[in-house]
């Protein structure tokens, strides 16, 4: 299946993938076509042969993200085997998945939140490693509104973010958060002028995509591990993960460029 799709925009230049959810006429809620184009997105990023550094992921039009695509649901994604609703269903199979690829990516992941980020859209724009934030962007967790659970790693997500008490207020509240209290509460790294999100975002992509991508990649797998584990078990995984740095290319020309003086030029190997 091709990257690009009706709903998803897909390149790779420069050791950058930039992936932009592009269903404007919906606000890019998330429908199983754009999982899908997310998915062979993925599939290429994924491919040692196309070098990918850094990844790029952003909106097309006014916003980021709506969350899931109602009005395109398919009722029978969301009843399991004995036919009664089970609107938990299409998580387990569709967008669970593509959380754990973006978890479990390479490299960094840099997200550019150039609108709303709602219900699951929140949720992706949250599994950025850094996040950028158009001044004009807000954030809803908007599961409420609907009847519903935060999902998609929300519940996960945001109390480590922002704290228990913000993010639980947030949750059951559905109001919306400017990008300027996002930023204040630590929910994103910086806000950027509307004209110059993009600019901004491919400028630290690029300088993430000149780094030591093995290195880069360990260190996201560290601090996800370290979500969840204690002092010991961390040290522990700092050993492990310092070894396998330890044997890549870059690690070699790090030195070097420290012992000669002079600029690493890392190759993401």
């Amino acid at each position: 299946m091709s990257p690009d799709t009706d709903t998803t925009r897909f390149e790779i230049a420069d050791g950058i993938a930039r992936l932009t959810l592009d269903d404007p006429k919906a606000l890019n809620a998330i429908s199983m076509p754009m999982l899908r184009g997310i998915g062979a997105a993925l599939d290429e990023i994924e491919k040692p042969a196309n070098r990918v550094r850094c990844v790029l992921l952003t909106g097309a039009g006014r916003a980021f993200c709506a969350g899931a695509n109602l009005a395109a649901a398919d009722p029978g994604d969301m009843r399991g085997a004995d036919a009664e609703l089970d609107a938990g269903r299409v998580l387990d199979e569709a967008y669970h998945p593509v959380l754990r690829r973006l978890r479990d990516l390479h490299c960094p992941l840099v997200v550019a939140v150039n609108g709303v980020a709602a219900g699951a859209g929140m949720s992706f724009a949250m599994m950025g490693d850094i996040v950028l934030a158009a001044r004009s962007a807000s954030f809803v967790q908007a599961f409420v509104r609907r009847g519903l659970v935060p999902d998609c790693g929300s519940t996960f997500l945001l109390p480590r973010l922002v704290g228990f008490g913000r993010a639980l207020e947030l949750a059951l509240r559905g109001q919306k958060l400017a990008a300027e209290q996002a930023l204040e509460w630590g929910l994103v790294n910086r806000v950027c002028e509307d004209e110059r999100l993009m600019d901004e975002a491919r400028e630290l992509a690029a300088e993430l995509a000149a780094g030591p991508t093995v290195a880069l990649g360990l260190i996201r797998r560290a601090y996800w591990a370290s979500r969840d584990n204690g002092f010991e078990a961390q040290l522990q995984v700092e050993r492990e993960l310092q070894r396998e740095a330890g044997r890549s290319k870059d690690f070699v020309e790090g030195v070097s460029s420290f012992l000669q003086k002079r600029p690493a030029q890392f190759t993401g190997e």
